[in-house]
């Protein structure tokens, strides 16, 4: 599908964006950071705060660069944001108000893959844009949404308890888009995107299906 679009617009918009809204990239950054310390060392309340971050990130994506900034030069951006708004709130909802989601690092394979994909989303994704010659204002910085996506999805890999499914849906879908980014603009870097929305909902059945058997085995 042919973008509505040229890569130049698209680049352009990042560094509106980015000059428009800064120094709000450093308290979006701090408030991934607040997340990951919250849940390797869980406080009361913590897995609440945890997801209202998330429900924020997801928020200021939808309002701020969809709505604000993307629908410029795209016009599906409005609904794009509108579903951005609404992952917002299904983890207002699911994780703050009814607490449905539980946040602890544990040394085990989702989490150690959940690690990478925040890694990759803080910090390798920058770098490698740079790499890429995707210079700062003209690059995706973290609080837009395919590294925060990518971010999201290693959040929920830390989650040690199952999770409802429906929080996955839209990030998956927004995850297949950011092929045709990666493809047809560019931006290589959105690469891991896809990986991460096929990996994550794969683990996530995964490992809440293998727990769902332990806890129905006899003797458990």
């Amino acid at each position: 599908m042919k973008m509505p679009f040229t890569p130049e617009q698209f680049f352009n918009v990042f560094a509106q964006y980015n000059l428009a809204v800064w120094p709000m990239q450093g308290v979006i950054y701090a408030l991934a950071i607040a997340a990951l310390i919250l849940a390797l060392r869980e406080i009361k309340y913590s897995n609440r705060i945890i997801s209202a971050i998330l429900a924020f990130l997801w928020l200021w994506m939808g309002l701020v660069y969809h709505w604000g900034y993307f629908s410029t030069i795209n016009g599906a951006a409005y609904v794009f944001g509108g579903f951005f708004i609404i992952q917002s709130g299904l983890f207002l909802v699911a994780g703050t108000l009814k607490q449905k989601l539980w946040f602890r690092f544990h040394p085990n394979n989702y989490a150690i893959i959940g690690a990478l994909f925040i890694l990759y989303g803080l910090v390798i994704y920058p770098v490698l844009g740079y790499a890429l010659e995707h210079r700062y204002p003209y690059t995706p910085t973290f609080g837009l949404p395919c590294p925060t996506t990518i971010f999201t999805f290693g959040l929920l890999l830390w989650t040690d308890k199952k999770i409802p499914k429906y929080l996955l849906i839209i990030p998956v879908l927004w995850s297949i888009l950011g092929l045709s980014a990666a493809l047809q603009l560019g931006v290589w870097e959105d690469v891991m995107l896809v990986i991460t929305g096929i990996a994550t909902p794969m683990m996530i059945y995964y490992r809440d299906m293998r727990e769902a058997e332990l806890v129905h085995r006899p003797g458990f």
